[in-house]
């Protein structure tokens, strides 16, 4: 079809109107914004020449992604959550506050109100009973490699079937979720289970979509971090396990090269051995730079709706 519309007076008019633009109330900012983003779907079906069938079909999707609670799983699978991520660590850059550990998108599986421990917890409630013993250990430092002691590691991830505690009911409350603060020395140390890795639903609305697209919906195993201490930048980020089959092909794009680290087989700890656990253990070590800053609105992590928690975070 060659017919062209976007450029007449009517579907101008019609953007206009709504947009709200010849209406004196509502939010300026947000009319901006539903304009663009109303002209931009209009010139998708003009240049695709996108069908009714088509429309109605991509509407009904819309409504179903919602119904079923996977609107929050979808945007990390398009990439947007990775986007978000290269214009903070480029506003970071601008601002001269680049450096310390990367940044990596934080989900849609987060918990607030964790049981907090001082420089040591036990994540997991032992009822894995074949599950691979694991101790996460690392020490929190500045940027000159002095400890931040007190600073808090909230730390959460799934279980060896990839289902993450609170989402998944058969699980108890807080398993496999902990905040740590760090001791004197900045460290901190948590022994759990290893997890596993695990896909989108697949009959559910984001594999549909993604099976259009000729890709997988599978994320590895990976150990999502918030770290946070007053006076430094608050850190989202997480670790993927390394020689995992989809460490370095994550349909979030979560995976960073200094985010992967390796699962070290020990048969004796002496982190382990500190906090009463004795035997064979997998550790696995990341340590985290964090980046001063006097700016209070990095110092928290960005207010967005999270399981439990109420407010601004």
């Amino acid at each position: 079809m060659t017919v062209k519309t976007m450029q007449s007076a009517e579907v101008k008019e019609l953007l206009e109107k709504v947009a709200g633009f010849d209406m004196s109330g509502g939010n300026e900012r947000m009319k901006k914004i539903v304009h663009r983003v109303m002209h931009d779907i209009f010139q998708i079906v003009e240049d695709f020449d996108v069908t009714p069938e088509e429309f109605w079909s991509a509407v009904y999707y819309v409504g179903e992604l919602g119904a079923n609670g996977e609107a929050a799983l979808l945007a990390p699978g398009l990439g947007m959550d990775r986007y978000l991520d290269i214009r903070q660590d480029a506003e970071d850059e601008e601002a001269g506050l680049a450096g310390g550990t990367p940044r990596t998108i934080e989900g849609p599986l987060y918990v607030a109100g964790a049981p907090i421990s001082d420089s040591f917890a036990r994540m997991d409630d032992g009822s894995s009973k074949e599950a691979e013993v694991v101790l996460v250990k690392g020490q929190v430092t500045d940027e000159s490699g002095a400890p931040l002691a007190h600073a808090v590691v909230d730390i959460w991830h799934a279980d060896t079937k990839g289902a993450y505690s609170y989402f998944d009911q058969s699980q108890s409350e807080y398993n496999l979720r902990r905040r740590i603060t760090t001791d004197a020395e900045g460290r901190y140390a948590a022994q759990s289970i290893m997890p596993s890795g695990y896909g989108c639903p697949p009959e559910g609305s984001t594999q549909k979509l993604l099976n259009h697209l000729g890709r997988h919906g599978q994320r590895p195993a990976h150990i999502h971090y918030f770290v946070s201490k007053p006076g430094y930048k608050h850190l989202t980020t997480q670790i993927n396990i390394a020689g995992d089959k989809y460490t370095y092909d994550d349909f979030a794009f979560a995976t960073r090269e200094e985010l992967v680290v390796a699962a070290s087989h020990v048969e004796q700890s002496e982190t382990a051995g500190q906090h009463g656990v004795t035997g064979p253990i997998t550790e696995v070590e990341f340590n985290v730079t964090l980046v001063a800053t006097d700016k209070p609105e990095l110092q928290e992590r960005h207010n967005r709706p999270r399981a439990l928690e109420t407010g601004t975070a």
